[in-house]
Parts: structure tokens; sequence; C-alpha cells
């Protein structure tokens, strides 16, 4: 008896997560997330599922980030009634950012519906909405790390840290035969080694094949060290030409990153002259949900008997006045806001309001994928457009890698050479030179049989 698996989804790119396993007569889908991009990307998501969606048995999230979990309330719209399995921290996680994400997708399609009647044309309707996102929860199940269960008959799961985010899993599936076990292993997200927060992965030794993603799978990132470093630089500079610093962030993993950092060197870096705004009512409910389970993690990330981050001049701004009182703020702020890739979300107004000024600076320490806002400006765009108007890069701009919650490819190397019987391994969740580069790199020094998974590829395990 073998699996048979199949690539639909993250395949020579880094979203839009989705593959199908059929294990004994049952359909199980691991992953289902959005694609994420510029709107002809984001077009795909409104695409028929692969599979007839009445012959899905379950559903398996390695964790709670949108290009993984992000289509899962249009699934239970178009039909499905399985369950949902994930692990418990990203399940509480989902409770928060899944109802988000159907609230973006009605404001998203308010204004584009503004455009298309302005033209004449049919409005379009929302993706899913804020209430199918909230019905959805209804189907979602959880288990803790290294607790086993059985997804469907004969084919059992167990979550293992994979150091990505909060509740970020490694999925072991182990398919029980009379014959024996098979085991296909699906890295998830896999965290970086210098990860402030979070665990180093789970090592694995054994599997019959492994799904890997390979985001990061061409470059090293910067050391811990130097990443300090660059961060006292810009906080220096800040200081002296008396901006702000804008950081779009994603609201799970990189903004607890940043709030644990900024209470580590608190003293070093001359906080104290500066307000920090938390500019995301997300983000804002992601960090209770980091105290909530912070027993997952080692680093201290909140004070003594509290559920805020351990600094003194911290501001959660959950309303929209909170957020518009900060664009009255010319110097001394520091703004956490998303989206991450500046593809929507506050960060948007404070770019408005920053973008074009010398003294100010921007710090991404996120992934910016093509099409998104955050790509262009990271590549080095003199202008940008917001809601119609054009306004030009004036702001520093500084990309600071080392805070990456994805491995790179010195940790995606070390991950797979943990398996001591080099299973056969299909790369996923990467965009094409740096699968290429990685591949050659296992193949050619360490002697794996490498894959790089197309879409609508079958295999067997």
């Amino acid at each position: 008896m073998s699996f048979e698996l199949q690539f639909f989804g993250a395949t020579g790119q880094v979203t839009g997560s989705l593959y199908a396993l059929r294990s004994n007569g049952h359909l199980v889908l691991m992953e289902c997330g959005l694609v994420q991009g510029g709107q002809r990307e984001e077009e795909q998501n409104r695409q028929d599922f692969p599979v007839a969606i009445d012959e899905i048995d379950a559903v398996v999230l390695s964790h709670a980030h949108i290009d993984h979990s992000g289509r899962v309330p249009l699934l239970v719209q178009r039909g499905y009634r399985g369950p949902v399995y994930t692990q418990n921290a990203s399940k509480a996680l989902c409770e928060i950012m899944l109802p988000d994400a159907g609230y973006l997708n009605e404001k998203d399609a308010e204004w584009q519906n503004k455009k298309l009647r302005a033209k004449g044309k049919r409005p379009i309707a929302p993706l899913y909405t804020r209430a199918d996102a909230v019905e959805c929860l209804e189907q979602f199940r959880s288990a803790a790390y290294d607790e086993p269960f059985d997804v469907v008959p004969g084919l059992e799961v167990r979550f293992h840290d994979a150091g990505h985010i909060l509740g970020a899993a490694i999925v072991e599936l182990t398919q029980k035969n009379p014959g024996g076990a098979k085991t296909l292993v699906f890295s998830g997200d896999l965290g970086y080694r210098d990860a402030p927060v979070m665990n180093s992965p789970v090592a694995i030794s054994h599997a019959d094949a492994v799904l890997m993603e390979s985001t990061y799978g061409d470059r090293l990132h910067r050391s811990f060290d130097a990443t300090i470093e660059e961060l006292t630089g810009v906080f220096s500079a800040a200081r002296a030409g008396k901006g702000n610093i804008l950081i779009p962030a994603f609201t799970v993993g990189r903004t607890q990153d940043l709030l644990y950092l900024m209470a580590e060197h608190y003293d070093e870096w001359q906080l104290d002259d500066w307000q920090i705004f938390l500019d995301s009512p997300m983000g804002i409910e992601a960090t209770r949900v980091y105290s909530d389970y912070r027993h997952l993690y080692g680093a201290r990330l909140f004070g003594p008997d509290s559920s805020l981050p351990d600094l003194p001049n911290y501001h959660a701004s959950r309303t929209t006045e909170d957020s518009m009182a900060i664009n009255k703020i010319e110097s001394g702020a520091i703004i956490i806001a998303g989206s991450g890739m500046c593809s929507g979300g506050r960060i948007l107004h404070h770019l408005k309001n920053n973008i074009w000024r010398p003294e100010c600076h921007i710090v991404i320490v996120g992934f910016q994928a093509y099409g998104t806002l955050g790509r262009r400006i990271v590549d080095g765009a003199k202008e940008i457009r917001l809601w119609g108007d054009t306004y030009s890069v004036r702001a520093q701009v500084h990309t600071v890698g080392g805070l990456s919650a994805h491995a790179d490819q010195l940790d995606l190397v070390n991950w797979y050479n943990n398996f001591d019987n080099k299973p056969p391994l299909y790369l996923v969740h990467g965009e094409p030179e740096p699968q290429r580069i990685l591949k050659q790199l296992l193949e050619n020094d360490h002697g794996a049989n490498v894959t790089i998974a197309e879409h609508g590829q079958s295999v067997d395990v």
C-alpha cells in the first residue's frame, strides 16, 4: 500500500500551499492556502478546487499563516463539511486571522465594485466574508505537539515543532499497513536557527518521502549579531534625523519578534526616546495568543505576570481613531503595522504620510512576494501609488534579512540531513531559482534524490 501525493499549490511560488494525499481510499488535503501577490495572482483564489470537494475526508494545516490556511473558509463555503486539523496554538491564531481575512475580502470587493460600477460593469462578490470564516472555525480540531491522532482510518498524524511561528508544525503522516508502516514528512514552513523567540525545528530521523519548503534555498541569512548591529544603526540614524520608523510586519511571528528584540535591547537602542505603536488589531490579538501559549517557546516576550510586551512605552492601537492619531506624529514614532508585504492594511496610511520624507526610515523585515508593494519598495522603486496618488520614495529603506521566520539554505540542508536514510525529497513553497540552486546543492554535495514539484504532478510514496 502506498500514498499518492499530488501537488496543487506553492509550486514554483511561495504562496497558495495545497497538496492532496490519497491513502487507503481516503482523500486528505494538506494545506489550503491563499495565493498572495498582485491582483492577477490573487485571481487564482477564485478558481475551482482541483479535487471534488465531496471526496475530501479531512484537511490538515501546518500553521495559521494565510498562504497556508486562507482558503479554508472558501472550501467550507463551497460545501466541505469535514474536520480541519491543526496544532492547538495554530487553531487559536486561525480564530483571529481567518475572520480578519474575510473582513479584508469584503473591503477589497467594495473598493473594486466602486470602480466596476463607474465603468458600467457587474459587481463582484467577496472571495468569502467574515461570516464565512467564523462559520468554518466550527470544523476545526486541534492537537498538541507530539500527540498522535488518526486523521482518517489507517493514517496517523503527529505534529512536531517547526520553529516558524507559534503553533507551526512539521507534519508526520504514517500509513499503518499490515506489511509495515509508510511515513511521509511535510516540513511545513521551517524556522531559522537564530530565531529570537521560537525554538529550532524538530529533527526527524526517518521517512519514506519528504516534502520540504524552499523559500530561501539560494541564500544564507545575515547572522543574528549582524542583524542586531544593523537595527542599532537604523535606530541611531533615525534618532539623529528626527523622523519616524515604519516597520511593515506580519502580524503573527515577525511582530512578536520585534517586540521581544525591542525589550531585550531597550537601553542599547535608547528606546526611551521613542513611542512604540503596534498599529494592528490582529497583531494585538495575536500577541495575546502568544501570551496564552508562552510555554511553547523559551524567550521572555512579556513582563512578569503580564500579557503585555515588556516595554514601558508600548501602545496598542486598536481603533481607527488610534491609528489616525499616529499620523499626526512627525518624529519619534516606531510604527509596526500590517500588512507585512504592504499589500493592504494600516501600513499604507503610514507610508502615505512618511515615505516621501527623507528623515524617515522603512525597515523591511520579511519576505516580499513578486507583485506586492513591499517588493517594489525593496527593489528600489522611485515612486509608489496609493489610492490613485503618486508619492516619491525618499525615506531610507532597510532590508533586514536576519529576522526571517524561514529557514535559510543552511537550515534546510541541515534539517534534511537529519534523515538517516536519505529519503526522496520534493521541494515546494519556493520560487524557481532558489529551488534550482537548492536541488543542485543537495544532489551534488549531499547525495539526495530531489524533485522540484510541479503543479498537478502526482507521485507514489
